[in-house]
């Protein structure tokens, strides 16, 4: 491995820590080199507070090494000023001469603007060390700016003959049917505290009582979408309680009150189309789509989405509702103890 890419892969290992807490802020790590040995790292925690490159610079005690130092950040530096300084003044400010960049900042704000401030500032700067890898790392950050909507993951589980659920008359409506077992259960609350928001169709909601939140994983609860045609979830089920935000997706009005939104749109016409403009408009850069077989075969059908996530159970129902058909390329396989958890790219896209 060369030199480069052994910091950067060090960049992309801290970035990974802010999953789940930096939106609408990218994914960012940051080390400094001096002499070869690292002397500084940090990565952005949360919107708001201090980036990447101002945790690593502040981890160093003596300050007068980062005149002979290199930064490593995963993502340009930025070079405007938001909620924080730039990072590209920062960086001026402590005399760092060397900087070595992952990704190009896909923010119109940034876009370019940083590198071209550290070059004309003298630094010399070199990009696109493991591009492809920290890339993928922002691949919500990079898809709400280029697409101009969030990333986009189905997820569901099935059994070992294709179903998803059970007919809807054999149902016991007062216990739940679990298809895998309780650590794919704890894997999907964590995948839950990991993106911003979570959207199920009517019948999803009104035959499980999904309460759609992170309760078995530490962190924030995503915002819940619900489509609800002609509002007739009763407001007593789980999607209605204060624990989280929760969209309805209807036809009937707009509305705003607390905790709960009313989104209009036109049922008549492309249904998840119009779904993601509302999510790009309120600045959600991911969404778990869970359900049910409808909703989740109208984002495949209209190809408007990133990834597939299919969780298999180890059990058979012999009849009841079959899992959505799509095409997409496999890139990971894993156990879960006795469920197995596949996951699919859209290679159409």
């Amino acid at each position: 491995m060369k030199i480069h890419e052994k910091y950067m892969l060090r960049c992309i290992q801290l970035a990974k820590n802010g999953l789940g807490t930096t939106y609408p802020n990218p994914l960012v790590g940051s080390v400094i080199v001096h002499n070869d040995i690292i002397i500084g790292e940090g990565w952005h925690y949360k919107a708001g507070q201090p980036h990447a490159e101002v945790n690593a610079i502040k981890s160093i005690e003596n300050k007068q090494l980062l005149k002979e130092a290199i930064i490593y950040v995963s993502l340009e530096p930025c070079s405007h000023f938001g909620k924080t300084p730039p990072c590209a003044d920062l960086i001026i400010e402590k005399g760092i001469k060397k900087v070595i960049i992952g990704s190009l900042d896909p923010n119109p704000k940034v876009a370019g603007r940083g590198i071209k401030k550290l070059m004309e500032a003298g630094c010399q700067v070199i990009v696109g060390v493991l591009e492809n890898e920290c890339d993928g790392l922002n691949k919500r950050f990079f898809t709400f700016h280029h697409k101009k909507r969030p990333y986009i993951f189905l997820k569901w589980a099935q059994t070992i003959d294709g179903f998803i659920a059970p007919k809807t008359e054999t149902r016991n409506e007062t216990k739940p049917v679990w298809i895998t077992n309780e650590f794919s259960r704890q894997l999907v609350h964590k995948m839950r505290a990991e993106e911003q928001a979570i959207l199920v169709g009517t019948n999803t909601v009104l035959q499980d009582n999904p309460s759609l939140t992170a309760r078995e994983w530490a962190g924030e609860n995503p915002v819940r979408i619900v489509i609800d045609r002609d509002i007739k979830i009763p407001q007593d089920l789980s999607v209605f309680d204060t624990s989280s935000k929760t969209i309805i997706i209807n036809e009937n009005e707009n509305n705003t009150s607390e905790n709960l939104d009313l989104e209009k749109i036109d049922f008549s016409k492309d249904i998840p189309q119009q779904i993601c403009e509302i999510l790009f408009r309120r600045n959600i850069q991911s969404v778990i789509i869970e359900g049910g077989a409808k909703t989740l075969q109208s984002f495949i059908d209209a190809n408007l989405w990133d990834e597939t996530l299919v969780f298999n159970g180890g059990i058979s129902f012999g009849e009841g509702i079959k899992a959505p058909t799509f095409k997409g390329m496999l890139i990971s396989d894993k156990n879960i103890k006795n469920d197995s958890l596949r996951i699919f790219k859209n290679s159409s896209i």
